[in-house]
């Protein structure tokens, strides 16, 4: 496994509710570990987490940690 401190890692902010949306988008802002609005969690940058967040997109805001 590659180690945690060469990989690039993400900030990712909920700026939108997930109310209204499907169920699935609902699951895959739990899965990214945001809970409220404005909320912001630093994860690798990995080709599934690149997935997640291209289904909700327009929930949150990207930027490089």
């Amino acid at each position: 496994m590659p180690k945690e401190e060469n990989t690039k890692r993400v900030r990712i902010t909920l700026v939108r509710s997930a109310l209204g949306y499907s169920e699935r988008h609902k699951a895959t802002v739990r899965a990214l570990g945001l809970r409220r609005l404005h909320q912001s969690v630093e994860l690798a940058d990995t080709l599934t987490l690149r997935g997640m967040l291209a289904k909700v997109g327009h929930l949150v805001t990207v930027a490089e940690a």
